[in-house]
């Protein structure tokens, strides 16, 4: 990986606040998060020191010059956009100069790493930004042990600054983390999702937990994690929409290590990617 290019980019349709837009997503190149969640395989797309001021900007202009144009932008960095070691607050100009054309921004963050750079950045902007912020689990007991350093109070926290200050909420929910059973990890991904949009949370992405890190392999050697089935992830997105409090996406990204043996399986994923855009069952 070279720190002037990013790892990945692409544009896809994905349902915003006001209808159907195409999003350019672009990975960035960056170094490793330094919260080190026991579930996280983003480690594998990160370099071993940060990037150089400038190198960030140059990444995205790059990465924009190939993608076919799109109305929303998507800044994902393996980590956290408001740390400061990832990303440069002196590249916040040029990055916000990159994104303006964009009807909306969205960027990644740690709830507990949301605060002045964020809302340095936001003014900055000038226009409608998004916040993804990884809630993962309701479960008291598993949220702790995924080591997310963060508790309720802080993801609270965390979306009420956002929301007074205007700037949109998305939610990182998991569909049965480790230490679940797949009865238990649907139950807990609904109170997930209703506690998210009780703080007040516009969009709620349902991940399907997945191994391939190293240590939930380990977990699912002691029976300790399966990937959820694809019973669970259409249940999970059924309840979510039926709750009509916001918008609800469920991750396609890595579903063939779900329900591989599933009847009608290539037909319900197709499903599944039409809800995920008309927010309609």
């Amino acid at each position: 990986m070279s720190a002037d290019r990013p790892y990945a980019f692409l544009v896809e349709p994905e349902a915003g606040p006001n209808g159907v837009v195409e999003v350019a997503t672009i990975f960035l190149t960056n170094r490793e998060c330094p919260f080190r969640c026991l579930m996280c395989d983003l480690w594998k797309n990160t370099l071993e020191e940060s990037v150089a001021p400038g190198q960030l900007p140059q990444q995205i202009s790059w990465a924009l010059a190939q993608l076919p144009q799109a109305q929303h932008l998507k800044l994902y960095n393996a980590g956290n956009f408001f740390d400061a070691k990832a990303i440069p607050p002196d590249d916040y100009d040029a990055i916000a100069a990159l994104a303006r054309p964009f009807d909306r921004t969205i960027v990644e963050c740690h709830p507990r790493l949301v605060g002045r750079r964020c809302f340095e950045f936001h003014r900055l902007l000038d226009r409608p930004l998004e916040v993804a912020l990884g809630l993962e689990t309701v479960h008291p007991d598993v949220l702790a042990r995924l080591n997310k350093q963060m508790t309720l109070d802080d993801f609270a926290r965390a979306v009420d600054a956002l929301k007074g200050c205007a700037i949109g909420v998305r939610a990182f929910l998991l569909v049965r983390p480790p230490f679940l059973t797949d009865a238990e990890g649907l139950t807990w991904a609904k109170r997930s999702l209703d506690y998210a949009f009780s703080r007040g949370v516009e969009a709620c992405s349902l991940i399907p937990t997945r191994a391939g890190n190293g240590a939930m392999d380990e977990l699912a050697r002691q029976g300790q994690f399966a990937a959820p089935s694809l019973d669970s992830l259409e249940q999970a997105m059924e309840y979510g929409l039926s709750l009509r409090a916001g918008r609800v996406f469920l991750d396609l990204w890595d579903i063939h290590h779900v329900s591989p043996d599933a009847t009608n399986r290539a037909e319900r994923i197709a499903r599944l990617a039409r809800m995920n855009l008309t927010q309609t069952f």
